[in-house]
């Protein structure tokens, strides 16, 4: 049973959430404007959820420290400090003073509760104020089985994320990534999953199998990866849920950097034979493969954009390495990277808007963006070594993989401003990252 079956629903909390629900964000007079040059973090307190018993305060405690850390984490948001809080949350459960958080500088606030069912469930409950009018503009609250808290506290931050910056949020959500372990000449290289913030850590393959390049499926539920078995590298698609995986297809040549169509019925990757890369896409469903591209060059690291119309690539065919986007057909490739360096590993935003790249440039490698047609082109991170850049499935933000001399490769995020950047903790070294979809 999926996880949001289990949840069992959104219940509304009282008369007052329905009220809210159906307020326009023009109605209240907080809200982020995430396009303004001058944009300064949204001031917003995120109060321990309330709980009568020890467990359920422990709880509530813990839910709030998870919302706290998320939307500290975008940027877009200045968690208060808890000591200067003046209104409990047992006080706030008759409603906000509001002149105590407007006090402390306050322009939104979190409450909530936390209650043990008879059946053993949790209701989690929250409510999302505007400050500055003195009204409730979002709340809800979930009956759900205690272990699945955290997710709870990761869909209500996307929750208080899209109410007041209008966009959808990134935070129920999963990473997998290849965990990195070992000296540099016997490097075990394991498939992972966890959260979007490091949580709930697995491995999903044994440490006898080399991985590589895995891609989440556009549900979220499968992921494909390259896979060296017994020395053969082969191209599988993994079912999460199941723990089962399939052998896509055996090519008579290597095989990189398979990824998902937008409708999730067909995988587009790279196929080297005779000394020669170009692009192919399969049929998930017939498993028939159709090239492409047939330059001379070589041609890899494709990516669809979301509607499906074209696919984004890096090629040599000019003389060095640079970015392509073709028709999803193959049809009129066109070079968009014309900046200084040599550009690799597009990845389209699942906006539309952008296309993510590394770029090498005397020496260093750099994260960046450009519009689909090479404009608007920016670094938003620089390092010794990085690639792999993965979107966040609103577009906001850019997870990759970074590694300084003499050290492991490690896990980073970035924002689209290039000012917010965080490294995500994992076990062991990590490369290769893949952001999945919102979690269904």
């Amino acid at each position: 049973m999926a996880l949001k079956d289990r949840i069992c629903g959104l219940v509304a909390a009282s008369g007052l959430v329905a009220a809210s629900l159906v307020a326009t964000p023009a109605e209240a007079q907080v809200a982020i404007d995430i396009f303004d040059p001058n944009f300064q973090p949204l001031p917003i307190a995120v109060t321990n959820l309330y709980g009568d018993a020890e467990s359920e305060t422990t709880r509530g405690a813990e839910i709030a420290g998870v919302i706290t850390a998320n939307l500290d984490r975008s940027g877009l948001f200045l968690p208060l400090d808890p000591a200067g809080f003046i209104q409990d949350p047992a006080a706030l459960q008759r409603g906000p003073r509001f002149e105590d958080w407007r006090l402390i500088q306050a322009q939104a606030l979190v409450s909530g509760s936390v209650e043990e069912q008879a059946d053993g469930r949790l209701r989690i409950e929250f409510r999302l104020w505007d400050v500055l009018s003195g009204e409730q503009i979002a709340g809800l609250a979930y009956f759900t089985e205690p272990d699945n808290w955290r997710r709870v506290a990761h869909i209500i931050t996307d929750a208080v994320y899209e109410r007041l910056t209008g966009e959808p949020g990134y935070f129920d959500t999963r990473i997998v990534y290849v965990s990195e372990s070992g000296p540099a000449d016997a490097r075990i290289k394991r498939l992972a999953i966890m959260d979007q913030d490091g949580a709930n850590h697995r491995y999903l393959t044994e440490p006898e199998t080399l991985v590589l390049t895995p891609r989440f499926s556009p549900t979220a539920q499968e992921i494909t990866y390259l896979a060296y078995y017994d020395n053969d590298p082969r191209v599988y698609l993994y079912n999460i849920d199941a723990n089962t995986r399939e052998v896509l297809g055996n090519f008579p040549g290597m095989t990189f950097a398979p990824r998902f169509s937008p409708d999730g019925n067909s995988v587009v990757l790279s196929l080297a034979q005779g000394g020669n890369s170009d692009i192919y896409t399969m049929d998930l469903r017939t498993r028939n493969a159709t090239r492409l591209t047939t330059d001379s060059g070589i041609d890899t690291s494709p990516s669809y954009s979301p509607d499906g119309t074209q696919v984004a690539f890096e090629s040599d065919r000019g003389g060095s390495q640079q970015i392509y986007v073709m028709g999803a057909d193959g049809s009129n490739p066109q070079r968009i990277s014309f900046g200084q360096g040599r550009y690799a590993s597009p990845v389209w935003s699942p906006r539309g808007d952008m296309i993510a790249f590394t770029r090498l440039l005397q020496g260093r490698f750099g994260i960046g963006v450009m519009r689909p047609d090479g404009s608007g082109e920016r670094i938003l991170a620089e390092a010794y070594h990085m690639e792999g850049p993965t979107w966040s499935p609103n577009g906001r933000v850019l997870m990759y993989f970074s590694q300084e001399i003499g050290s492991v490769a490690r896990l980073y995020t970035v924002d689209l401003t290039g000012s917010v950047q965080w490294s995500v903790p994992t076990p062991q070294g990590g490369s290769d990252p893949a952001w999945s979809p919102l979690i269904p």
